[in-house]
């Protein structure tokens, strides 16, 4: 009898492990939102930090549940750019660099047309192949996507979400993938992409030499063809609020990238608002969503060795992250069905250096622990906490820097190495999530496990 009893309990327990893998394996998250910091590196996050809530505090999305470290490399470089790392999170694969979401494939840079402009897509036949990416992926399960960004929607970020070429600069082939019955159109989208929010306007609208130099050669208004599909086509952050969630939505704010944080113009939406609004429109399917949010100028503002802003955009975008979590937990409360992903596609050159003492302005010049006093270099001048690896300012000959001068919005800090503009890093990067099927983001993790991770927590 006790032999029966024990053999009882034993298949019991067999059971109920089988059961419990059974449910871990289950996908668990019907809505995915992906933040993607472009060049927001460790470094960046713990000045940004500091910068609004001093050395004790955290920003939003250092609070989430779940952390891992990621490595960037791409297949071709030590050193990625942003189209194979981010096209490595949306394919799970690793690609060279300057292609967008295609393995295997060659950079081949578009060819100048009639006007001037690179416009000719020259990637040719056979170069490389297009891996499905979460976002169309999530579209053919029947699910609404978006993707937006501060930057222009062609963007190499955006654009690896949904389009597929041989070289980021392509930036009229991508524009067109995403119109709907259009010569050019990614197919996979089936009846398009419902949401997409970003700068760039002349890659979609008719060349003009004088009201539109940048415009297409082609003369399409792609635009006119996203309306005559059923889009809401908005151009500034008052058209965005007006638009109702039956229908898709298109917003283009601006004829380049969106402003800097701090001298956005009132006509555009900030990262926070477009994210609310993203997810009031997408979160009506019943089936979920995918959405990727980009907070785009904080690459740039490190591309131009320009610290405050910098710093300025990574709070920016953790408002935005902040507000899409408001959002999703009223709608999803305990974001049992929401998995969200916050993680950057590659570091900067930037660190801080000297011994500052605690609660000095992280932007700042250096001041000694014991005295207050500013910190020499040993050539008997002040300088600042945040400095470049590489980068446009170095003087062959150093004069001081004082604290008005350091923390201006203008101020660009110095470089160890000249080059002509401030360039990636090749370090790991961090990655925060929450929500359903966070639990496998931990340790350090190639960028390509994010996709798989996604894919199995979503059931895609």
């Amino acid at each position: 009898m006790k032999a029966i009893r024990t053999c009882a309990l034993l298949l019991a327990a067999a059971f109920q492990t089988q059961a419990f893998a059974q449910n871990l394996a289950a996908p668990q998250a019907k809505n995915i939102i992906f933040f993607l910091g472009d060049g927001m590196g460790p470094t960046t996050i713990t000045a940004a930090r500091i910068y609004k809530y001093k050395e004790e505090g955290l920003l939003n999305f250092e609070r989430l549940d779940r952390t891992a470290r990621i490595k960037t490399y791409s297949n071709d470089a030590m050193v990625t750019d942003s189209a194979p790392s981010m096209g490595a999170y949306m394919t799970g694969v690793k690609i060279n660099n300057d292609v967008i979401s295609r393995k295997d494939a060659k950079p081949q840079s578009p060819g100048k047309d009639a006007n001037g402009n690179p416009s000719v897509d020259r990637c040719g036949e056979n170069n490389g192949s297009a891996p499905m990416t979460i976002l169309e992926l999530a579209k053919a399960a029947g699910r609404s996507v978006g993707a937006i960004t501060t930057t222009e929607l062609t963007h190499a970020t955006p654009a690896s979400t949904f389009s597929h070429v041989c070289n980021r600069n392509t930036v009229y082939t991508i524009a067109q993938q995403i119109v709907p019955g259009g010569a050019g159109y990614n197919e996979r989208l089936k009846d398009g992409v419902d949401v997409l929010m970003g700068g760039g306007r002349p890659f979609f609208t008719p060349y003009d030499a004088k009201a539109n130099p940048k415009g297409r050669a082609d003369g399409r208004d792609l635009l006119a063809e996203l309306e005559s599909r059923g889009y809401f086509v908005a151009a500034t952050r008052g058209d965005m609020m007006s638009a109702l969630p039956n229908r898709k939505f298109v917003g283009i704010y601006a004829d380049s990238h969106l402003d800097y944080a701090t001298v956005r113009k009132p006509t555009q939406p900030t990262l926070a608002e477009m994210a609310s609004k993203s997810i009031e429109l997408l979160s009506k399917n019943p089936k979920g969503f995918f959405l990727m949010v980009e907070g785009g100028k904080i690459d740039h503002a490190l591309h131009d060795s320009n610290a405050k802003n910098a710093l300025e955009e990574v709070v920016d975008f953790d408002n935005a992250i902040q507000a899409a979590l408001d959002r999703m937990r009223s709608i999803d409360p305990g974001l049992e069905h929401t998995l969200i992903v916050v993680t950057a596609d590659h570091d900067h050159t930037m660190v801080m250096n000297g011994y500052p003492k605690r609660g000095n302005p992280i932007l700042g010049i250096v001041r000694d622990v014991a005295t207050g006093q500013p910190a020499l270099d040993a050539d008997g001048k002040t300088y600042t906490t945040l400095v470049y690896g590489g980068g446009p300012n170095r003087q062959e000959l150093r004069s001081d820097v004082d604290d008005a001068r350091a923390q201006a919005l203008d101020y660009r800090q110095e470089a160890g190495v000249r080059l002509p503009g401030e360039g990636h890093g090749g370090g790991d990067v961090k990655l925060y999530a929450v929500g359903a099927g966070s639990a496998p983001f931990k340790g350090t993790i190639e960028n390509t496990r994010v996709f798989d991770l996604m894919k199995a927590a979503a059931g895609l």
